[in-house]
């Protein structure tokens, strides 16, 4: 009952504060994607380089997200920018490693019949590699996409707001009403973002591979 009423007490605030959450993920994800998916497919084009750019991604990941924001917070200050900046890093790997990965394992058959009918190599990219790569790619999406909601709790440590404020409020003071009212919500949207990715990477998937995934 306390924690009734503690949420409606604070309903506005806190769908603010799931709003902000919201553009935070959505922000730092899309351009996780801009970055991620060009470099993913340059990659297949120059393998040699595949091998070390990964380990590096795969290395930089590992690092603590509580690490990369006292290093944003030292280059970039308190605010939005350096959170974004952080999150955007975490989310390329997933969607990096599942683009590398779904286009370079594209029968060959399908793209020697492409150039057979006379297509170019970015037709090729375009019209086959990338489609039938697309339930990978999304499913890379998805994972950025539930990592990064965790995280971006993260971010209210230093100024950017959204659900983080209020565990990190709720820490400070050892007040467990605001400590569930951000990590409640959190836990949700990240199972409704994986839920509307998914949804979309069995719609955007070629009803040829749709029994396969």
């Amino acid at each position: 009952m306390r924690m009734i009423a503690f949420f409606s007490k604070n309903t506005e605030a806190m769908l603010a504060s799931i709003g902000r959450h919201i553009a935070l993920v959505l922000i730092a994800v899309g351009l996780g994607m801009a970055i991620a998916i060009p470099l993913g497919v340059l990659l297949t084009r120059h393998k040699r380089a595949a091998k070390p750019v990964l380990a590096l991604a795969g290395t930089v990941q590992t690092i603590p997200g509580l690490v990369m924001l006292g290093f944003a917070l030292i280059f970039m200050g308190i605010g939005t920018l350096p959170a974004l900046a952080v999150l955007t890093i975490y989310s390329i790997l997933p969607i990096l490693r599942n683009t590398y990965t779904g286009i370079t394992e594209v029968q060959p058959a399908y793209k020697d019949a492409a150039k057979g009918i006379g297509m170019t190599k970015s037709q090729v990219l375009f019209k086959v590699e990338l489609p039938l790569a697309l339930p990978a790619i999304v499913s890379g999406i998805r994972i950025s996409a539930v990592y990064i909601v965790s995280w971006a709790t993260l971010a209210g440590m230093i100024g950017a707001g959204g659900l983080g404020d209020w565990i990190w409020t709720g820490l400070a003071t050892y007040n467990t009403d605001y400590i569930l009212a951000g990590a409640i919500p959190s836990a949700i949207l990240a199972f409704a973002f994986s839920a509307f990715i998914g949804f979309l990477q069995k719609l955007l998937t070629p009803r040829g591979l749709r029994r396969n995934t």
